[in-house]
């Protein structure tokens, strides 16, 4: 049993220095994270239809938010593990969330990453990340199965 936790324990940092690796090869650290995450959400709460959405759900949260941004997007690129939140049910019933808003999201991070991104390699990466995380999410919060019933199309 402890060789079975010590091998996953070492499976685990493996994983964890093969990203570090990966992302320092792109100029990615912990400051670009911090950068990006304030930058992108400074541009949110500015951005008419993004803003009004993020700020009435985030209202005296914000400094909160974004250190759960930071932990969330350093998880994900650093595969620390530090992030243990439930992003779906973090954004069920946002009041005036619509499916519409996530492309004008994806479209202010990658205007976002053409300004701060440390190479081209960084850019892609966080936008096709940020692309499957936009998927999932509206996928998760507004897809219906039974409109892909061929009873119910109209031909």
């Amino acid at each position: 049993m402890d060789s079975e936790i010590q091998g996953r324990a070492a499976h685990s940092a493996a994983i964890r220095e093969r990203a570090e690796a990966e992302m320092a090869s792109m100029g990615v650290d912990a400051a670009f994270i911090d950068r990006l995450v304030e930058t992108f959400y400074g541009r949110v709460l500015a951005h008419p239809a993004l803003g009004p959405v993020f700020d009435a759900r985030l209202s005296g949260r914000w400094p909160k938010h974004m250190e759960k941004m930071k932990s969330f997007w350093s998880s994900v690129a650093f595969r620390s593990g530090a992030y243990g939140g439930k992003p779906v049910q973090a954004h069920v019933g946002v009041a005036n969330m619509a499916p519409d808003l996530f492309p004008q999201w994806l479209a202010l991070f990658s205007a976002t990453l053409d300004d701060i991104a440390p190479s081209d390699a960084a850019k892609a990466w966080f936008m096709a990340t940020a692309e499957r995380i936009a998927k999932s999410l509206t996928l998760s919060l507004f897809y219906n199965p039974a409109l892909d019933d061929p009873r119910l199309r109209k031909g």
